[in-house]
């Protein structure tokens, strides 16, 4: 029934946000009367705010279609190079990019949102690497057929990504997905994998919630995991090609989101309303595309996220080496020589500080000098992976990383 009035709701929406729309742009249209009084223009701010607001949105498009060096720009090729019933490998690369660049994996959340999200994360290191990146499929949009999918095969997916492209490779996980890449990491270091990743960066990741609870770790801690089965699981409608599919719901993770800020998301809005009424269309699209991407969805399926809630938030399963893949312990111990950088937010209100940290502490068979930390000052969870910190103080750390730690191996035949 969650579901379902989900879509009663956003069906309502949908068509207060088209009339909100159309009533806006009468209301400045310089052949209407009202479009030149003070209550015109104050109204069709506010419907237009209203309209954007509630308007309907599916999966945004990366659109890097060129990137800014040094004041010149490179065409950059987006190409689709592996599809899985659960989530593509997408490979981005810059005209002009030495055939010796480092090869990236980079590992997108599973967490509600696309991966476009990382769009500006995939822009900068583009500039010096050949980029890959996992896009994850809605799982409203997956068939029952397709089977199940949980933590042990999201492990699954990043070791066949790594070796598709091939041995030297360099894995960077932002956020959620650091906990199954470092497990990946430590199981391709046990079974001495050729295409083990050489070097790994870990981005506000939730590797020990322990350290500096925020107020995500405390919900998870605070109720049962029989609260979060019962609560927020939902069925997917028959409208969907995923119907019937057990999935926690991408509006109920981005309601969370909006919650844990509601202040600052008011307020964004209601500067996107001066700009507007001030005639200042650039500051109010900058925002209207920072909320397109924000608003923009996804469903995760219900057994990879109650098993992330249990492993990751409740038994602490990574820093209390109980964790497990395939009913196999991970040995965290068996990662002997890839380099691990982790880095953290200041104003990180998501995972605290100390929480990705830990993972340099439980890597214990990797040589010290393989192991780094690094503090961006000043910079909240989404700074530490898109912005101008990111960009211009967070990305060259990456860099100068791989660079030092990089294994010049050849590329595998795909």
């Amino acid at each position: 029934m969650l579901y379902h009035a989900y879509e009663m709701q956003r069906a309502w929406l949908n068509g207060a946000s088209a009339w909100a729309s159309i009533s806006a742009e009468m209301l400045t249209n310089p052949r209407m009367p009202m479009g030149y009084m003070g209550l015109g223009p104050m109204a069709a701010s506010a419907l237009e705010v209203f309209a954007h607001a509630t308007a309907p949105r599916g999966k945004p498009d990366f659109g890097i279609e060129a990137i800014d060096i040094a004041g010149g720009l490179h065409a950059v090729t987006e190409s689709l190079v592996l599809n899985k019933p659960f989530g593509d490998l997408r490979k981005f690369t810059r005209a002009g990019l030495p055939g010796n660049a480092p090869r990236l994996l980079i590992v997108a959340p599973m967490s509600g949102h696309y991966a476009t999200l990382l769009r500006g994360t995939v822009e900068r290191m583009a500039e010096n690497c050949e980029v890959y990146i996992t896009d994850w499929a809605d799982a409203r949009m997956v068939p029952v057929s397709e089977g199940h999918f949980d933590l042990d095969d999201y492990m699954d997916y990043l070791i066949e990504f790594l070796e598709h492209i091939g041995p030297g490779a360099h894995l960077m996980a932002v956020c959620q997905p650091s906990v199954p890449a470092f497990a990946a990491t430590a199981i391709m270091g046990a079974a001495r994998h050729p295409c083990r990743p050489a070097t790994l960066t870990m981005m506000g990741g939730p590797i020990d919630t322990r350290e500096s609870p925020t107020t995500v770790n405390d919900l998870a801690m605070d109720r049962p995991l029989s609260w979060f089965r019962e609560n927020v699981i939902a069925t997917v409608p028959i409208s969907y090609p995923g119907a019937g599919r057990r999935v926690y719901p991408g509006f109920l993770q981005l309601a969370g989101f909006m919650s844990m800020n509601l202040g600052s998301h008011l307020q964004s809005h209601y500067e996107m309303f001066k700009h507007l009424y001030g005639g200042d269309d650039e500051s109010a699209q900058a925002t209207k595309d920072f909320y397109d991407e924000y608003r923009s969805v996804c469903d995760m399926t219900a057994e990879f996220y109650l098993q992330t809630v249990e492993e990751v938030f409740q038994e602490h399963s990574i820093p209390n080496g109980t964790f497990v893949h395939r009913g196999k312990p991970v040995d965290l111990g068996a990662i002997r020589d890839t380099a691990i950088l982790a880095i953290e937010g200041e104003r990180d209100d998501i995972s605290g500080l100390g929480q990705t940290r830990a993972a340099l502490h439980l890597a214990t068979g990797l040589a010290e000098h393989k192991k780094r930390y690094f503090l961006a000052e000043r910079a909240g969870h989404y700074g530490i992976f898109n912005g101008s910190k990111w960009r211009d103080r967070i990305a060259p750390v990456v860099e100068d990383f791989i660079a030092r730690h990089g294994k010049a191996k050849p590329k595998a035949v795909a």
